[in-house]
């Protein structure tokens, strides 16, 4: 006596069978078509509200784009100057540190920015007020802008 739960078809074809072939011969053809019109109409140019660029279109739009676009660290060197000259290099250099916490990957570049301040410090203070203003920021960085300067 025969205890199956599952009925036999008579071929060992059913429709689930038939379904499952079709999709994997179609399925891995869609894939590759949709992946590759989503690869075309993806924005490669880095900017972000402009239209699908072409290849050609991105040749002659690259170096205008990068004459546009400054580093971060530029501008934030910019802005911190401007900061220092019109409050005071304290603030500067708290506004250093908070963006540099922010931003890790504007770690790097502290030490040149904190060096960039103590110069402009001691142009706007002296160089005795402006070391007076020094913090631990980027390793004493600024401190030693200060002293560079003063030479």
């Amino acid at each position: 006596m025969k205890h199956t739960t599952t009925p036999q078809t008579r071929r060992g074809r059913g429709p689930a069978r038939r379904i499952g072939r079709s999709l994997a011969l179609v399925l891995p053809v869609v894939l590759v078509l949709s992946g590759t019109l989503a690869v075309t109409h993806v924005n490669w140019s880095g900017n972000p509200s402009g239209p699908v660029l072409t290849a050609a279109d991105t040749a002659l739009s690259d170096s205008a784009s990068k004459a546009d676009a400054r580093a971060p660290q530029d501008v934030l060197r910019d802005q911190l100057l401007t900061e220092l000259q019109e409050e005071d290099p304290g603030v500067a250099l708290t506004h250093l540190q908070q963006a540099v916490d922010d931003r890790p990957s504007l770690a790097r570049h502290c030490t040149s920015i904190a060096r960039a301040l103590g110069r402009a410090a001691v142009r706007v203070y002296g160089p005795t007020r402006a070391q007076s203003f020094a913090r631990p920021v980027c390793d004493t960085s600024f401190a030693s802008g200060v002293t560079a300067a003063h030479r």
